[in-house]
């Protein structure tokens, strides 16, 4: 049985970490696949996943070959089997778009022949650029139910309620991300007949017709007009289309669901995957959620999972990392964790030609940090390397192969198309070695946080799609755009975590935002916000919460329409903004509290005009115009921040302590790059999860509550290292009071740890005897073990400590 509840994932009652990897049995000759299990064990994993691509199962319509007959490699239910024997979970990930660089997206070469009215057009009744489908067309859904139908009959009686091994299904992949990469809407016949009907379930018809007045022409001009929106409703027409997009997804998810539980697959996990990343960086990766968040919200039974392609996890983009699981989590249902399932992994040579290298950290990071966020399952992909077989319709496309990567795929995983270990392959086996070795705790714990919270409005990533034509809605979407990530990451969020901050993220849209949870919001605010989110930031400053706004105080609703309500409870009236020129070097200077501090150039600032007194924070040189105030808002107070200032640890985090909020869990290192966070359960049993994000090695102490941690000693950190050290981690005889060393191994015997330090510590509480070792010095206190180390970690960081027979 399968449970998902209180953020856990449990199987058979017990809590779970699952570690899975990604192996395309499709791409590899059958007499592979036993070695590339037995080498995703050696790394580690507890789980398998693997696409199931409709493109290759079913090649000729109506000829679907799930067992292997036409070719060996094909045999789905052999490959779930072997895995079963190998006492391994199994993640199914059916599509029917699969994407993995398959043609047409893994969807069946004859389905777009037969059907061409299933190709969108969008705007302007232009054809769409991406290789997607209108997913909710009957003809669409009539073979996608077909299709589930033959797969949910091999998955039916191999789920883990009815005694196998698959634990878990994705529905379709990464929904909606070919529209928004191509700005290219679903604008079919089907899907406006269905937003015209949407619309009128959404608004009284008289609003309507004041809204959209075209809409009581001949349903064929409607249409049109929809596809070519007039400049005076683009903007609204925007949101609307997005808010029924969200809903058309879900709708489409649901219908997906449906197919597999009527052919009984169901009492597992249904996981809607989520994308976004750009370029190494999370800044888009909530459009992904903002699409999505409606599909897998919509009932219980269902899980979100993310796509994290960082490469590496460095001062660059450790943040983002941080924010996006914060986000996912805003919107989740209370029972439900946070998941990756499309993990990367590997040396990052996607191209073929050793570009993209990649730290061996890299990997290593990534799950330590999601895993301290609360992630309950981590998918590796992609674990193993293949090869694109032709297929046997030949189409003359230049090579007849399954996908357009060439005859090898997978340069880049772990283990090569040949079965290669790479560089990689065993810094990412330690570290799930060491997740694994300690998961029946991990699973449990939940992130431990200050008195912070991120704001999160979805809407402000509703921008994959924009009328070209339309200047309102590109202008809104460009400052919308400016404020809502690039600057207050690097800046406000970098500078939260640098200075120990551990906080999650608030959705301010769809919740309440209520005093007795969220102490300080850290918002992040464009010139554009919805009325209804004024109105709920100006309630919760009146109850006497505190605001950190960084970016512009809003002057307008989403739609352009004129709306003060924030400025004006913060007595702050927007006067114009500032701009950095050619011929112009805009610069502020600190005032106030945060003065003596370098002037520093910055490309804008928003300045204001004031309806009562503030406590100046920045001025524009030469004009002394405000744009960084602290005042008093209702029962609450503000720290309005207008100008995309720098990432001043100090500056943000001696503001965060002026409106109530401190950072419990620091450390003294003066060159900071360390990210550090703890994770607890409900008895105080602890891990503080420590990544060292620079090339050079660091000392430093750690404190909680300005306590010095482990014993006071000054710790090492070494170059591009993560560590997970226990707190009174109880394993019933046996407690682990603190330790500078990771837990690896245990058993009734002996407990093994990975050492760390030049000398490491550990103190055990235990009344069975510890066995005297060469390894280590033992001082002994009652029932109380500290044991120093006598091994250099750099020489061999493996410590054993043995314990006596009863």
């Amino acid at each position: 049985m399968i449970e998902v509840k209180e953020k856990q994932i449990l199987i058979d009652g017990k809590p779970e970490i699952i570690m899975c990897g990604e192996i395309h049995y499709f791409r590899l000759d059958r007499s592979d696949w036993q070695d590339r299990i037995d080498k995703l064990k050696q790394a580690g994993c507890n789980a398998v996943a693997s696409y199931v691509p409709w493109i290759c199962h079913e090649e000729i319509e109506g000829q679907v070959d799930l067992t292997g007959v036409t070719r060996s490699e094909l045999d789905l239910p052999g490959f779930i089997d072997l895995c079963a024997a190998n006492d391994l979970y199994f993640f199914l990930r059916p599509g029917p778009f699969i994407m993995a660089e398959m043609k047409n997206e893994g969807i069946p070469g004859w389905l777009i022949n037969k059907y061409p009215e299933l190709l969108p057009i969008t705007w302007d009744g232009e054809k769409t650029k991406a290789k997607t489908l209108d997913y909710t067309a009957p003809a669409f859904l009539k073979h996608v139910e077909q299709w589930y139908a033959e797969v949910m009959a091999i998955a039916a009686p191999r789920l883990q309620p009815n005694g196998g091994n698959i634990i878990a299904v994705q529905l379709d992949n990464e929904i909606g991300m070919l529209s928004w990469v191509s700005n290219c809407p679903d604008l079919t016949d089907h899907s406006l007949t269905e937003f015209v009907q949407w619309l009128y379930d959404h608004y009284q018809e008289s609003e309507l017709v004041a809204r959209y007045p075209f809409l009581q022409g001949e349903l064929s001009n409607v249409f049109q007009t929809i596809r070519s929106p007039e400049e005076t409703y683009a903007a609204s027409l925007h949101l609307d289309l997005g808010y029924y997009m969200r809903h058309r997804f879900a709708t489409y998810v649901a219908r997906l669901r449906g197919f597999a539980e009527a052919n009984h697959v169901k009492d597992i996990p249904f996981i809607v995957n989520i994308h976004g990343m750009g370029a190494g960086r999370g800044f888009t990766f909530p459009i992904g959620i903002s699409q999505l968040y409606e599909s897998y919200t919509q009932a219980e039974g269902y899980l979100s999972g993310s796509d994290i392609y960082f490469g590496d996890l460095n001062m660059d983009c450790f943040q983002d990392l941080y924010l996006i699981n914060g986000m996912m989590d805003a919107v989740h249902r209370p029972e439900q964790p946070l998941t990756s399932v499309e993990f990367n992994c590997g040396d990052g040579n996607f191209g073929n030609n050793y570009s993209g290298r990649k730290d061996p950290s890299a990997a290593d990071f990534k799950a330590r940090m999601c895993i301290a966020q609360g992630a309950r399952l981590v998918n590796y992909y992609l674990m193993a390397g293949g090869r694109n077989y032709r297929l046997s319709q030949k189409s003359n496309d230049g090579n007849d192969r399954i996908a357009h990567t060439g005859e090898r795929h997978g340069f880049a995983a772990p283990i090569s198309p040949e079965g290669e270990l790479n560089y990689t392959f065993p810094r990412m086996a330690r570290s799930i070695q060491t997740i694994r070795a300690v998961a029946d705790k991990l699973a449990v714990m939940k992130e431990q946080k200050d008195d912070v919270s991120f704001a999160f409005i979805p809407d402000y990533y509703m921008t994959e799609s924009c009328y070209p034509a339309s200047e309102r809605t590109k202008q809104i979407q460009q400052n919308i755009t400016e404020n809502r990530s690039h600057a207050v990451w690097e800046n406000m969020a970098r500078a939260m975590l640098l200075g120990g901050y551990r906080f999650g993220a608030a959705d301010i849209q769809n919740n309440p935002i209520d005093t007795k949870t969220t102490k300080v919001l850290a918002l992040p605010s464009a010139r554009y916000m919805a009325r209804s989110i004024q109105e709920k930031l100006v309630a919760f400053l009146e109850q006497g919460g505190s605001i950190l706004l960084y970016g512009e105080v809003p002057s307008y609703d989403m739609e352009g329409n004129s709306c003060e309500l924030l400025a004006n409870t913060l007595g702050a009236r927007p006067k114009t903004i500032h701009y950095a020129s050619q011929d112009y070097a805009l610069s502020v200077y600190a005032a106030g509290w945060a003065r003596d501090r370098a002037e520093i150039r910055v490309h804008k600032a928003q300045v204001f005009d004031f309806t009562h007194q503030v406590e100046p924070l920045l001025r524009v040189y030469g004009k002394d115009d405000i744009c960084g105030f602290e005042c008093q808002a209702g029962n609450g107070k503000a720290i309005v921040i207008g100008t995309p200032y720098v990432c001043d640890i100090a500056l943000f985090t001696q503001a965060l302590g002026r409106l109530g909020s401190k950072a419990r869990l620091t450390h003294d290192c003066k060159t900071h790059g360390i990210f550090m966070t703890s994770t607890t359960t409900e008895t105080n049993e602890t891990f503080i999860h420590l990544l060292n994000l620079d090339g050079f090695e660091k000392e430093t102490h750690i404190y909680y509550d300005g306590e010095k941690l482990f014993d006071g000693r000054r710790l090492h950190i070494t170059a591009r290292e993560g560590m997970m050290f226990p707190i009174n981690i109880d394993y019933g005889e046996i407690k682990v009071k603190y330790a500078t060393a990771e837990i690896i191994d245990r058993s009734e015997q002996h407990m093994t740890f990975r050492l760390t330090q030049p000398q490491d510590i550990i103190v055990l509480e235990t009344d069975r005897h510890i066995l005297p070792s060469e390894a280590f010095d033992i001082d002994t206190k009652g029932n109380t073990y500290q044991l120093i180390s006598k091994q250099h970690a750099k020489l061999d960081d493996c410590l054993i400590v043995r314990f006596a027979d009863h």
